[in-house]
């Protein structure tokens, strides 16, 4: 009978894609995997008001996978390079994988980079799940194969975590301006206290609206042997941009895992090491300097230029971090996660009302005031309340909280500071896609990110969200019983 039990606990674990270790034993493994997802040429490049579609792929997008394993926990973290992906689209990828392998869903962290120059995986932009287009589907079946290659190259492996610092790369985007500037009417007709991305050098600018994170938190894995298998960073930096028209690319987040594996020397490795970097809390924060003075954005870029200097100030960065690196040959791994049923901000009459009012009659107050007349349109029909994904990794002495949507950066600090974990940093966009969270306070100030059409959640939101993610963590960082 004892073998029958024995041999049974064996086969499930098999179908976990686990394996039974010997009593007393603990194995930290380690495997990484990429896949590519570069859409056809014709599709919609979307991240900004215009969709042109894609005449020539500068550099092929890709999902980067990372899965570790601590001999009864396993973890995938996955990065696509996308602007942002449907929570349909994450949930059919890991059902797949499960499938196949028997990983339980609440045990793989899927997100988007946000790169602004790759084709559209958020469908029809709705909180209500819709049927997968071609490429939603072709953009899950390459997820799960990233997931199952990253699985099938385990291996021994250590694993180190730091931190380093680069606050040159990263400004808030969202500045207060003297009452009174054209600069702050919104399309709804009325007055906003902060512009987003405000003319450079205007006279009219007082300060940014908020802080920026310069902390740029990474994970590194090696094998047994030093021989380096992956690398996860995370940088609160919206992107960087500076493409040329019709280029697909996956931005300084792309560039930086090429960067970091030249750094590494791992460049012709096998299996291949693989580099990811991770967005940040950045809903409010990106690359443009707006400070008034000689230092202030105004400088030229050719296409490209940029985005390497950023990513190799980053990989830089962190290649000088890893050397500090203390490495354990095992450590524990845990996973949370919960649906937080939050408030959708479907508009009432009266807003329903504007909207059909500035589609017939445009009053020309606003140019984009036709754009969120069609997005409160949409949003008429949409549920009053929709389930949330918040999820929460312990990796060790680290903690990664994940949320989907794009967040502001006073969120990410406030979650590391109140984690109950040593070194804890987010993950935005994801396992799905809720627009832009900005904190309450931020709300009262208007702005781009607040607008009904751009923000999809209610205005309390946030600090609905960080309670519940220092509750996963609370689970997460307790002892195995």
């Amino acid at each position: 009978m004892k073998r029958l039990v024995l041999f049974g606990a064996a086969v499930l674990m098999a179908a976990a894609g686990l394996r039974a270790q010997p009593a007393g034993a603990r194995v930290f493994r380690a495997g990484a995997a990429t896949t590519n997802i570069t859409p056809p040429l014709g599709s919609p490049i979307v991240g900004g008001w215009n969709s042109p579609p894609a005449t020539n792929v500068h550099d092929e997008l890709h999902s980067r996978a990372l899965v570790l394993d601590d001999g009864s926990t396993r973890l995938a973290i996955v990065l696509c390079d996308s602007v942002g992906v449907t929570r349909n689209v994450f949930d059919e990828a890991k059902r797949l994988v499960q499938e196949k392998v028997g990983l339980p869903p609440e045990n793989m962290l899927m997100a988007a980079t946000h790169t602004h120059s790759a084709s559209n995986a958020r469908g029809g932009r709705g909180i209500t799940p819709a049927p997968l287009d071609e490429y939603q589907k072709f953009l899950a079946y390459r997820i799960r194969d990233a997931v199952l290659m990253a699985i099938y190259r385990l291996e021994p492996a250590r694993i180190g975590w730091g931190v380093a610092f680069n606050g040159r790369q990263v400004f808030n985007r969202r500045w207060k301006m003297k009452p009174g500037s054209k600069h702050l009417r919104n399309p709804f007709g009325g007055i906003d206290k902060v512009r987003m991305n405000p003319p450079a050098n205007d006279p009219d600018l007082i300060e940014p609206a908020g802080p920026t994170d310069p902390q740029i938190n990474f994970i590194s894995v090696q094998s047994t042997a030093g021989k380096p298998i992956a690398l996860l960073a995370n940088y609160s930096l919206h992107y960087v941009g500076g493409v040329k028209q019709g280029d697909i690319s996956g931005d300084y987040f792309a560039v930086f895992a090429e960067r970091i594996t030249e750094l590494l020397n791992a460049r012709h490795q096998n299996p291949p090491f693989v580099g990811i970097l991770s967005n940040g809390t950045s809903g409010n924060i990106n690359n443009i300097n707006f400070h008034p003075g000689p230092n202030a954005a105004g400088r030229r870029f050719e296409p490209y230029e940029k985005m390497r200097m950023v990513a190799d100030e980053i990989a830089t960065g962190v290649f000088e971090a890893c050397r500090k690196v203390e490495y354990r040959d095992w450590v524990p791994l845990a996973a949370a996660q919960k649906d937080l049923m939050l408030g959708v901000r479907v508009p009432d009459a009266e807003q329903v009302e504007w909207a059909q009012r500035t589609l017939k009659d445009p009053p020309n107050y606003h140019q984009h005031e036709q754009v969120y007349a069609e997005r409160v349109l949409k949003m008429k029909d949409w549920p009053r309340e929709a389930p949330v994904p918040l999820q929460a990794f312990r990796i060790g002495d680290v903690g990664i909280a994940a949320i989907p949507a794009e967040v502001f950066v006073e969120i990410g600090l406030e979650i590391r500071k109140r984690s109950p974990l040593k070194q804890t940093f987010t993950i935005e966009l994801a396992n799905g896609w809720f627009g832009y969270l900005p904190t309450a306070e931020q709300h009262e100030m208007g702005g781009y990110e607040t607008w009904r059409g751009t923000n999809l959640l209610e205005t309390k939101a946030a600090p609905k969200i960080v309670d519940s993610i220092v509750d996963l963590f609370q689970k997460v960082a307790a002892p195995r019983k």
